[in-house]
């Protein structure tokens, strides 16, 4: 796979470098981009962006690393992720994910029988409020999760469906969609 920027995703970093004094504050958006690109940080998308933004690679390497939400391996398209803290923990989050193991079927690093779907745990999501909270391939939030919420994402995920934010409810009487 050959590792390059397009004239415009290249346009876009320098968009964020310029907000900033310090090009390094370009390095987590512009991570962004070479993950929505290449589904994933490989050793080259991060050396290709620490190269296009003019900086170290272990200054971007590190900064990929410190992160979760940066994947560090290629993984299947659906990343489901189960806040486990304490809150979380004490309203469900720990049950879901292991419902998710089972409904899914997934193997000891949590991918999915089928391929298409890799669950782990996450730190805090930060809607604890809303607790046991899930988080859908870095994008989408599933408030008070429920199994029968959980099986309904992962049925709409597999026909292909994207969800929005408002296609997953916050109170567990709205049906989804």
């Amino acid at each position: 796979m050959e590792y390059t920027f397009t004239q415009a995703e290249v346009q876009e970093i320098q968009k964020h470098v310029a907000k900033y004094p310090d090009r390094h504050s370009a390095i987590m958006p512009a991570l962004w981009i070479a993950q929505e690109k290449f589904g994933w940080l490989s050793a080259d998308a991060i050396k290709l962006v620490a190269d296009t933004l003019d900086v170290p690679y272990a200054r971007v390497y590190g900064v990929a690393t410190f992160y979760t939400m940066y994947l560090k391996q290629d993984c299947p398209p659906n990343l489901i992720e189960v806040c486990t803290c304490f809150t979380c923990g004490e309203c469900g989050g720990k049950e879901r994910m292991a419902f998710l193991k089972d409904y899914l079927q997934t193997n000891e690093k949590g991918r999915s029988a089928d391929g298409q779907f890799w669950i782990r745990e996450a730190e805090c999501l930060g809607a604890c409020d809303t607790a046991p909270v899930g988080q859908i391939s870095n994008r989408r939030f599933v408030h008070n999760l429920t199994d029968e919420k959980l099986r309904e994402t992962i049925e709409r995920l597999r026909r292909g469906e994207v969800l929005s934010f408002e296609a997953i409810p916050l109170n567990d009487q709205t049906p989804l969609g």
